[in-house]
């Protein structure tokens, strides 16, 4: 089987977590270069048989990539995933494609169109927990799905200069949760309805954000998913989902610093949610990865395609016209100029 060569675009936070899980635990794969305009010196002279750049489009362009992994900016992935498929490498990207629905729609159309395999990080699809819940819904374990209802509440704000950025709490934070929604339940999304406050920094409202935020998702057979977000958990990084049947109940937990339990004359303890997505998603990192080389390797379909990401995307869309109208705001009023979502 021949191996796959990747081509990483950035080294920031969550390219370095790629960078070290393809390096030691994929055999299959191997690092052939580097993109990344600040990127330290002493890497180079570690990995002296990976080619790095600070030129995206000059690593996008070698003969030997047969993939890339985007991992840059929101600002810079629909012109790399643009380039990569005009060079005819297949593409790993990190949530969003691009702010713009038009835009989404188009670059899923068009790495469908030019036969290139596009995977989006929606990694929480691949968290162990949440892939056996998962499993035990499409089991029938718990019946019929009436209700999904999803937390996902960061333990601190991001620094406001990436929340002018970031396209809003909507797309940036609770589009992950947009994604699980539709993947746990095996069905479309017709209608949103979603409300949100500042009232955690005033800084985040000036910025032309929220903080906090309640979405309603109602499905084509008339079932639920509720979400709430938050930017500030003040215990820690809360990521809990609850899924509810006729037949029974699913729930998954937050994953603690430890499971010690201690029980006392003042009542029981034990330790608190872990701190930071980095620490509680890192398996999930792991699977997303071996499951995209897979996908390459054995000429699979992507976990997370280009649809899931459009899909998301959309939904995300209509959260913020159903908050910014008080209304709740039906998907097929969320045109896609390019041409409708299937």
């Amino acid at each position: 089987m021949k191996r796959v060569n990747i081509a990483l675009l950035g080294m920031g936070r969550i390219g370095k977590i790629h960078f070290k899980n393809i390096e030691q635990h994929f055999p299959g794969a191997k690092i052939a270069a580097v993109a990344d305009p600040l990127y330290d010196i002493s890497l180079k002279e570690k990995y002296s048989n990976i080619f790095f750049s600070k030129d995206a489009n000059e690593v996008i362009a070698l003969p030997g990539v047969d993939a890339i992994l985007i991992c840059t900016p929101t600002s810079s992935h629909a012109d790399l995933i643009e380039k990569g498929i005009q060079n005819k490498k297949h593409i790993f990207c990190e949530k969003p494609m691009d702010l713009s629905l038009e835009r989404t729609d188009a670059l899923s159309s068009m790495a469908e169109d030019a036969g290139v395999k596009l995977m989006l990080g929606f990694n929480r699809r691949f968290d162990p927990d949440f892939m056996q819940a998962y499993k035990s819904v499409r089991g029938g374990t718990i019946g019929d799905i009436q209700i999904v209802k999803i937390t996902s509440r960061d333990p601190g704000l991001p620094p406001i200069d990436y929340i002018k950025n970031s396209g809003g709490l909507f797309m940036d934070m609770a589009i992950h949760d947009f994604d699980m929604a539709r993947y746990i339940m095996g069905k479309e999304v017709v209608e949103v309805y979603a409300k949100g406050l500042n009232i955690i920094d005033k800084k985040v409202g000036e910025a032309g954000d929220i903080d906090t935020a309640l979405t309603t998702l109602t499905f084509e057979d008339g079932t639920y998913a509720v979400i709430d977000n938050s930017r500030k958990a003040a215990y820690g990084y809360d990521q809990r989902l609850e899924i509810f049947g006729n037949e029974g109940m699913i729930q998954v937990e937050n994953n603690l610093h430890n499971r010690n339990v201690l029980y006392n004359e003042k009542g029981i303890h034990h330790a608190l949610p872990l701190d930071f997505f980095m620490d509680r998603y890192a398996k999930s990192y792991l699977n997303e990865m071996e499951l995209f080389i897979d996908a390459l390797t054995g000429d699979k379909e992507m976990p997370a395609g280009g649809a899931d990401g459009l899909k998301a995307t959309q939904i995300a869309y209509a959260a913020k016209m159903s908050m910014e109208n008080g209304r709740p705001v039906k998907l097929s009023e969320v045109k896609v100029k390019a041409k409708e979502i299937a």
